[in-house]
């Protein structure tokens, strides 16, 4: 006990004097947390929008203003010929082009009906469908207090809300799903290339036959990086609440316990990375390349699961990120409890054993 006591002070020692580790823990993930909690996102905001007003009355004026108020749009320009609004939707200096037709108040006021139409950037299917729903609700809006809802015989009545979630941040998915991949990929690169890092140097083989349990050395370079993980996971939690307002409506304990497990199971994928590498170039390969990509596909914070093929589906069953997500997420969002986490806990925790029984054979193996 003594040993591991003082291998693991060691460790603490050491990482705190290598800057360049410390860079590692807390620089990248910090920096990670902020930008991709503002930068990726799932809003609309601040479209590129030209109005190519034809009648220039005052309902055209009025519906003008009403899409240069809204926060998704910012009006770049006006115009009266519809050929210069194609010219900007090829250059990209426009996302959308609202025409407005001649005479729009007197076809309104007499004729009770009159057109816009929506000319759309469509390379990017997602962004055009979600910015001409937003022009059309706000055409309805400006129809409604104009004339008032139309009295219809039989009206069904929809009255949407969003829960958990109700201004539609991005943030609220991105943080929990940047939490996870940080913690999976800095977690377990440390850690491979720590303890690759003493077979290079040639201080494993005299781990080996020195009369210390070499498993001791092995886990005394995984104790700090779990305890510097967990307070790591405090300071994203910190930032969350702070700059990004992300709440935290469930328990925080569950929380951390949560998180505790799930910084075991790549603790114990690194171990299981270092057993089969002998170089750090090999491990911090397999470590980042091998990790991140699974994990921003098969996640669930960037690429919805359900809309995958059905093989994909299955694959994404193993990557361990995704369950922490779905955990974190309805800790944090959702605010639920246990019961609703405790099979993903199991299933994080059977991940961990599958990786240290990993390990100890390779490493039995190698001692043989």
């Amino acid at each position: 006990m003594n040993q591991l006591k003082a291998f693991i002070l060691k460790e603490i020692f050491h990482i705190l004097r290598d800057r360049k580790t410390l860079l590692v823990l807390f620089g990248i993930p910090v920096a990670q947390i902020i930008l991709f909690g503002f930068a990726l996102s799932n809003e609309v905001k601040n479209t590129r929008l030209l109005v190519c007003d034809q009648a220039h009355d005052s309902y055209s004026a009025l519906l003008t203003s009403r899409l240069d108020a809204s926060r998704y749009f910012d009006v770049t320009g006006y115009t009266e010929n519809p050929e210069k609004g194609l010219a900007d939707l090829r250059a990209g200096t426009a996302h959308m082009v609202v025409v407005i037709p001649q005479d729009f108040a007197g076809k309104l006021d007499h004729g009770n009906e009159a057109n816009i139409q929506l000319l759309t950037d469509g390379t990017n299917p997602n962004l055009a469908a979600t910015i001409q729903l937003y022009v059309q609700a706000i055409v309805n809006d400006f129809r409604n207090d104009m004339y008032g809802k139309p009295d219809l015989p039989y009206e069904i009545g929809v009255s949407p809300r969003m829960l958990y979630n109700p201004q539609l941040k991005g943030s609220y998915t991105f943080v929990p799903g940047v939490m996870a991949m940080v913690l999976m990929i800095i977690c377990t690169l440390m850690t491979s290339v720590s303890i690759v890092r003493e077979k290079e140097l040639g201080n494993m083989e005299m781990l080996l036959v020195s009369p210390m349990n070499p498993m001791t050395a092995i886990f005394s370079k995984a104790v700090p990086y779990l305890m510097l993980s967990l307070l790591l996971v405090t300071v994203i939690l910190i930032l969350s609440v702070t700059v990004l307002e992300v709440p935290i409506r469930g328990n925080i304990l569950l929380l951390y316990l949560v998180s505790f497990v799930f910084i075991i199971t790549s603790l114990s994928f690194g171990l299981a990375i270092s057993t089969v590498t002998n170089s750090q170039q090999v491990a911090m390969l397999i470590s980042l390349m091998g990790l991140m990509l699974p994990t921003l596909m098969f996640g669930g914070f960037m690429f919805p699961i359900e809309n995958m093929p059905l093989p994909l589906q299955v694959v994404s069953n193993i990557v361990p990120a995704k369950w922490f997500y779905y955990s974190i997420n309805d800790i944090m969002i959702k605010g639920l409890g246990l019961s609703a986490v405790y099979q993903r806990v199991l299933l994080l925790i059977g991940y961990s054993a599958v990786f240290l029984a990993i390990s100890f054979r390779n490493f039995k193996i190698r001692l043989a």
